[in-house]
Order: structure tokens, then sequence, then C-alpha cells
């Protein structure tokens, strides 16, 4: 923008920088949501793999070395049990996240929805103090 188009009101300039910003924010958003997905994929894969790999390792390591690895029935149910409980404090737990998460946007667009009612109210607050303290001719 050239200077000739800048507004010389300090508060026109502020609402035409703040919009600019704003603009901006909503162009780079879906791009920044997109990168903090693909490396949160990448991170789960490369965990995955990780683990695969080591236990594939360790598999190998025990059958060469002639190690059994039999796990009792017992242990087996328990090993299950303790996944399925982890599995399901997961579920529970991404639950709550996503419920924090929408009542947190609520909580926002009720505020957004509010924003004109509170800017009136400060409005009739300055008209009231700025025609209490005015001095008349």
């Amino acid at each position: 923008m050239s200077a000739q188009t800048q507004p010389n009101n300090a508060y026109s300039m502020y609402t035409q920088n703040v919009q600019k910003y704003f603009e901006n924010i909503s162009k780079i958003t879906p791009q920044y949501f997109q990168a903090v997905t693909q490396l949160q994929d990448e991170c789960m894969k490369t965990v995955e793999k990780t683990i695969n790999a080591s236990v594939s390792t360790q598999q190998e390591f025990a059958k060469k070395a002639g190690i059994t690895t039999d796990i009792p029935e017992s242990a087996k149910t328990a090993i299950v049990d303790i996944n399925k409980q982890i599995v399901q404090a997961s579920t529970v737990n991404n639950q709550l996240a996503k419920t924090a998460i929408d009542t947190t946007v609520q909580n926002i667009k009720a505020l957004r929805t509010n924003i004109d009612a509170f800017a009136e109210l400060n409005k009739n607050i300055v008209q009231l103090w700025t025609t209490s303290f005015t001095l008349k001719n």
C-alpha cells in the first residue's frame, strides 16, 4: 500500500492493519493445520515402525538363541485386558478432549455474538461520561 492511501486517523490505520493481519491468518491457517496433521501422522507411523522393528529384532534374537517365548494363559489374558483398558482410556481421553474443545468453540462463538452488545454498552458509557464532563457554554 502506498503512503498516499494510508489513513491519517490512528483508528482507521489500526483497523486497516488488523484487517490485513486477519486476512493473512485466514490464508495461512489451513496450511498450518495441514502441516501439523502431516507431522503427527509421520510421527505415529515412525513410532509404530520403530516398535515393530524392535519386536522383530527381539523375536529373531530369541529364535536364534533358542529362548522360549511362550506365554502362560493367565499372562495372555492379563496382557489383552490391559491393552483393552489402554485403548478404552485413550478413547475416553479423546472424547473428553473433543468435548472440551467443542465447549471452548461454543463459548468463543457466544463471545463473538455478544461483542456488538458489549461495544454498544461501552459506547453508551462513553457517551454518559463525555456528556457529564463536557463544559457547556
